[in-house]
C-alpha cells in the first residue's frame, strides 16, 4: 500500500534539512526519519500492534531523542505502547501542536 501524502510530508518535516528519511535498521526494518540526535517514527494506523512495532523501532534506533508521531486521538494508546516497550521519548500529534513525554 503506498504512503499517503500526509505521511510523506510528516516524514520530510521530521527529518529537516540535514536529516534522512527511510533509515535502515536491523532485521529489514526502517525508521521513518532520523537526524543527528533524533529518531522519529510516524504511525497512522492507530492499532495497538502497529504502535508497539513503531515503539520497538524507536528503541533499536540508538538515538538519544525518540519521537513517535500519531494522530491526536491515538496519543493515549501511543503512550501506553511506549511504556509497554520501555522506551523513553515523546509522543506528538502529526501537526506537532500537542506532545506528551514518556
Amino acid at each position: 500500500m503506498p504512503e499517503s501524502q500526509s505521511h510523506k510530508r510528516a516524514k520530510t518535516k521530521a527529518a529537516g534539512r540535514s536529516g534522512k528519511t527511510e533509515v535502515s535498521l536491523s532485521h529489514k526494518r526502517r525508521l521513518d526519519a532520523q537526524t543527528r540526535k533524533t529518531a522519529t517514527e510516524i504511525e497512522r494506523s492507530g492499532t495497538t500492534q502497529g504502535l508497539n512495532r513503531a515503539a520497538a523501532r524507536l528503541k533499536t534506533s540508538g538515538k538519544s531523542q525518540k519521537v513517535l508521531q500519531v494522530p491526536q486521538q491515538d496519543i493515549p494508546k501511543a503512550v501506553k505502547a511506549m511504556q509497554k516497550v520501555r522506551v523513553k521519548g515523546t509522543v506528538k500529534n502529526i501537526a506537532g501542536t500537542k506532545r506528551r513525554s514518556v
